[in-house]
């Protein structure tokens, strides 16, 4: 580990996954319940996967309010 964020390039890089990746795992794991995969394909597995991420990433959006009403001009 280490040798992985030895200078100050990589360490800056590696401090990013904190707010980019990690919350991500995070929420799967602990608020959907994601502790394993259901299936056993590795295909299946990856479609398992990007579908919980997806739904994740569609949460963010709702609670964003992209795409509500309010704030639009009405016609």
């Amino acid at each position: 580990m280490r040798e992985a964020i030895d200078s100050d390039t990589r360490r800056q890089l590696y401090s990013q996954r904190i707010g980019t990746v990690e919350p991500v795992f995070g929420n799967n794991w602990h608020n959907k319940r994601l502790h394993r995969l259901n299936l056993r394909d590795t295909t299946k597995v990856n479609t398992q996967w990007k579908l919980y991420c997806m739904v994740h990433n569609i949460e963010k959006l709702a609670k964003s309010g992209l795409g509500s009403k309010r704030g639009r001009y009405e016609h």
